[in-house]
């Protein structure tokens, strides 16, 4: 008997949770239309306070809980929660953290300011997301992260995580999306970002800039695979990810359109 394939995917926002851009819906498609064709699907993203977890039945995971993400040594308490995706028989991880994620907005406080740990946050949730998976030992064949919270996911994938035999297999699709924010993550991103002996400085080139198209060249630099989830797209980035050697890349095409195009990279980086 043929085992299923396995899709994970990692997302800043996912419909119904959370819409941040259109770019939410699509991932709740693309993971339905995964199911329905025979992959197992799981999907992981942040547990932001702007998600309410009574009305989508959020309940931690006990047998996933103990897990401790270590950024610039300090050690941050994880925790894992987990709903069913309406309307398919798939599940949504959330990770959570008091520190992180206990607040009223995603990414800005009731002044409409940029928080100053976003950076901090987002290697967490990052970092996190791959000690999760490990937790699983559930192999995925394809990651797909989409928005600019999972850009250093790719990176960490093909560096700090390489020996790790749950990503061995592993392909990555990357979407770059439309710009959200303005704003730094910080001077020292780079260096907090820097988690593994592993990692080498050129290896964090990409991300110096400490912004939203730095978190989009980052992950797309890595990934195996990219995709334009909108049709705002930095112009720098369609210059320098339109033609890639070596990487299959899928153009940004009209939501109301068919996912085909999605279902056959998965397909074939699965059969890799």
């Amino acid at each position: 008997m043929l085992t299923k394939k396995r899709i994970l995917f990692i997302a800043t926002e996912m419909s119904p949770y959370l819409e941040l851009t259109e770019f939410a819906e699509v991932i709740n498609k693309l993971a339905i239309t995964c199911n329905n064709n025979g992959y197992e699907v799981r999907c992981i993203m942040p547990r932001f306070g702007v998600i309410n977890e009574r009305r989508h039945r959020l309940h931690e995971v006990v047998r996933l809980s103990g897990i401790n993400v270590s950024v610039d040594n300090d050690d941050y308490p994880l925790q894992i929660k987990v709903a069913s995706l309406p309307t398919a028989r798939l599940q949504v991880y959330f990770l959570d953290n008091e520190d992180f994620f206990k607040r009223k907005h995603a990414f800005t406080d009731d002044n409409d300011e940029w928080y100053e740990d976003n950076g901090l946050r987002t290697i967490f949730f990052c970092k996190g997301a791959l000690e999760t998976v490990k937790k699983f030992g559930w192999p995925p064949d394809v990651i797909h992260c989409s928005g600019w919270m999972t850009g250093l996911i790719p990176m960490y994938i093909k560096t700090a995580y390489k020996r790790d035999a749950v990503f061995s297999q592993s392909k990555i699709v990357y979407t770059i999306g439309e710009n959200t924010f303005n704003d730094s993550l910080g001077k020292d991103f780079t260096q907090l970002a820097n988690i593994h002996a592993n990692i080498k400085e050129k290896d964090l080139e990409p991300f110096k800039e400490a912004d939203n198209t730095a978190l989009f060249r980052g992950g797309a630099t890595f990934a195996d695979a990219i995709t334009f989830g909108s049709e705002n797209v930095d112009k720098k980035l369609l210059a320098e990810f339109t033609k890639v050697k070596g990487k299959k890349i899928i153009p940004f095409t009209d939501w109301t359109g068919d996912l085909t195009p999605y279902l056959d990279l998965y397909n074939e980086l699965a059969a890799k």
